[in-house]
């Protein structure tokens, strides 16, 4: 099914996925702790809106996104929802006299460290650890997480390894997830790459998806699932100060997101509505996952997804230099 209602197949695999997910980075205290309880209604609030895609990694508060995802969907039907989880980074428990490492953003962590492990052994080990801290049996999506550094690993062994998990029936569908969206397009161009999860690349404010990563794979079959929507908080409040890719947004950013603002209000359309629904101008778009560290968050982001948003719209934001002509735009 195509536009922004229904479900997705990823690639292939028959995975399909709804249009929204649950991004868990938040739940796993990213830049602020956030309490057990107030992560399971997170995840439970996700599920009651219909967001039956859930999105984690070990690398999310060093496990404990895992931990508490798990403990939140503990008991119930395990067909009533689809896992991802990435790989890449092996944890290990923090040594006696070891200092804590950096946090890398997330806050009130557990004691273990993070260690670069694209050996096959060392994916293996990975995705086993997760299904424990999950405390499943099986995940339908394993992607490679922020491997820009690391490819000849990723060509060599780190892949393959996925590959692998993949022919064995362990895992369903297989890929990447990172930020760079030209990383993503080589990748997705030369191996056999089912789902690419790009986060912040194809957004209102960053379109660089659509001139590399989203053309590949529409020709390749490769389904796109876009996190970042809001470019780190600047397109859910435009204002000074506002965070773009995980730092204070320069001035002529929030003035062009204030301008994009301007023209949703002409439309009476919330710039948060028009942010969630703009990926799915391209097909090759399956779903866009949002993080959120509390149920309110939730709900507030389903009640932006359904809100109507007029094809005049995005044809106005065109017209004024805002969206670039000939960008797949959400209409028809």
């Amino acid at each position: 099914m195509t536009g922004h209602t229904g479900t997705r197949e990823i690639g292939r695999t028959g995975v399909r996925l709804p249009p929204l997910g649950l991004g868990c980075a938040p739940i796993g205290n990213f830049r602020r702790p956030v309490d057990g309880e107030q992560a399971r209604a997170v995840v439970e609030a996700a599920l009651e809106e219909g967001w039956s895609y859930l999105d984690t990694a070990p690398h999310y508060g060093v496990g404990l996104s895992e931990e508490r995802l798990g403990r939140a969907l503990a008991g119930r039907d395990r067909a009533s929802y689809t896992l991802s989880t990435k790989a890449g980074r092996r944890l290990r428990p923090l040594g006696e006299g070891e200092a804590p490492p950096d946090g890398e953003g997330f806050v009130d962590t557990p004691p273990r460290v993070r260690v670069w492990d694209l050996s096959r052994d060392g994916i293996r080990a990975t995705v086993e650890a997760s299904l424990e801290r999950l405390g499943t049996d099986r995940v339908e999506i394993v992607l490679l997480h922020d491997v820009e550094n690391h490819v000849r690993e990723v060509y060599e062994t780190g892949f393959p390894a996925l590959a692998e998990l993949r022919a064995e029936g362990l895992v369903r569908a297989i890929g990447f997830g990172m930020n760079h969206s030209d990383h993503l397009a080589r990748l997705t161009a030369d191996l056999d790459v089912d789902v690419v999860l790009c986060a912040g690349r194809w957004t209102l404010l960053d379109h660089r998806a659509a001139a590399d990563l989203l053309p590949v794979c529409e020709r390749r079959g490769t389904s796109v699932v876009v996190g970042g929507v809001y470019n780190s908080g600047l397109l859910a409040d435009p204002r000074p100060g506002a965070h773009f890719d995980y730092r204070e947004a320069p001035p002529e950013l929030v003035e062009r997101a204030r301008r994009i603002q301007e023209v949703c209000g002409e439309f009476g359309v919330p710039l948060r509505a028009a942010a969630l629904r703009f990926p799915f101008g391209h097909p090759a778009v399956a779903s866009v996952v949002v993080g959120c560290s509390s149920a309110a968050e939730v709900r507030d982001n389903a009640r932006m997804f359904a809100r109507e948003v007029p094809e005049g719209l995005w044809h106005a934001l065109v017209e004024r230099g805002l969206l670039a002509e000939g960008i797949p735009l959400p209409v028809g």
